[in-house]
């Protein structure tokens, strides 16, 4: 896992008009995978190739997921499924990403 920026994440996701985002969304989804040592777990590429067919609906399902999964690396139940969810469904998953990456942050200093 690494310690990124959000800041310079979320700009470079805006100046590059999502590009980005989506190099962003697989690295994520990737180091959650690692972490969570989940087989069963989607690739990076495959959330992104997966999300682009279906016109973001892929997107909305994989926030849920995501936040299930940084639940289970910190240990703790909360309503996090439900309010990456929300934001999803709210068109802001780039929040969702800040987020994700705050707990992977978050993660690398504790240890």
């Amino acid at each position: 896992m690494k310690n990124r920026n959000i800041a310079v994440s979320i700009i470079l996701t805006l100046v590059t008009f999502g590009i980005y985002g989506l190099y962003w969304c697989a690295v994520l989804n990737n180091e959650l995978k690692n972490e969570a040592k989940e087989d069963s777990f989607t690739s990076g590429g495959m959330v992104v190739l997966l999300s682009i067919v279906t016109c973001g609906i892929y997107s909305i399902y994989w926030c849920y997921k995501m936040g299930e999964f940084t639940e289970k690396i910190k240990g703790e139940k909360n309503n996090t499924p439900i309010l990456y969810l929300i934001l999803s469904l709210l068109g802001l998953d780039i929040i969702v990403d800040a987020l994700i990456q705050n707990d992977i942050n978050n993660r690398i200093e504790d240890k």
